[in-house]
């Protein structure tokens, strides 16, 4: 069993009969997706309801016979699991390399809890010091858009496929990849400036939204949680 299958199985562990969760994107979460199939198919768990996050993940738990549903029917979730690309030691995240960030965000925020499940690799001093932080954006006037976020401390790239072409999300928009040299040192005030600017549709910072981290290591598992 690799680390991210570690992750997701005590992510499962998590989850009780007649829950509503929220179902994250990327490669992590499709190990906990096939994990609560496999125990929606057997029986184990029933009444189970999920909220996807994206196209793929619909289509992975539906071929699993597990209920999809909507925020409009089930407003508050019990559970919401996810994976991420960095997690702070506040347990701040950047999420959203999987291209799913925006969808991510409006389920998770409607989550009583959100376990974020992760390898060790994935812990950072600072965010923004191992991967580039996604921010999607809409297409009219990209470029300006990118131009814009080159003024804010790092260089900004409007990500393409590896054929050339624009990588489009799920709402028809286009994701920008945003490196920090030293990391984000404020990611409060940038996650501010980025929400306040028009044609920033979201940014790929989950500030005080994990309740939970569960971070595999070769050793075993460690469970990180929020202070109330």
């Amino acid at each position: 069993m690799n680390l991210k299958e570690k992750a997701a199985k005590k992510a499962l562990t998590f989850v009780k009969s007649g829950m509503t969760l929220g179902l994250g994107t990327g490669s992590t979460t499709a190990y906990f997706v096939d994990m609560l199939g496999e125990k929606v198919s057997s029986g184990e768990l029933e009444d189970i309801r999920g909220v996807p996050t994206s196209k793929e993940t619909e289509e992975r738990a539906r071929r699993w016979g597990i209920p999809i549903t909507t925020l409009s029917e089930h407003p508050v979730l019990d559970l919401a699991v996810d994976g991420a690309d960095e997690v702070d030691p506040a347990l701040n995240l950047i999420k959203g390399l999987g291209r799913a960030l925006l969808r991510e965000k409006i389920v998770e925020v409607h989550a009583k809890q959100f376990i974020v499940i992760v390898d060790e690799s994935k812990m950072v001093a600072r965010l923004g010091t191992r991967d580039a932080l996604p921010v999607e954006i809409l297409p009219f006037e990209a470029e300006a858009h990118i131009q814009w976020l080159n003024t804010l401390g790092c260089r900004a790239e409007l990500w393409h496929e590896d054929n050339g072409s624009l990588v489009i999300t799920d709402n028809g928009n286009y994701l920008a990849r945003c490196y920090f040299d030293e990391g984000i040192v404020d990611a409060y005030a940038l996650g501010r400036k980025l929400s306040a600017r028009p044609g920033i549709v979201e940014h790929g910072l989950f500030l005080d939204m994990a309740t939970e981290i569960i971070i595999a290591k070769e050793d075993g598992v460690e469970i990180l949680e929020r202070k109330k």
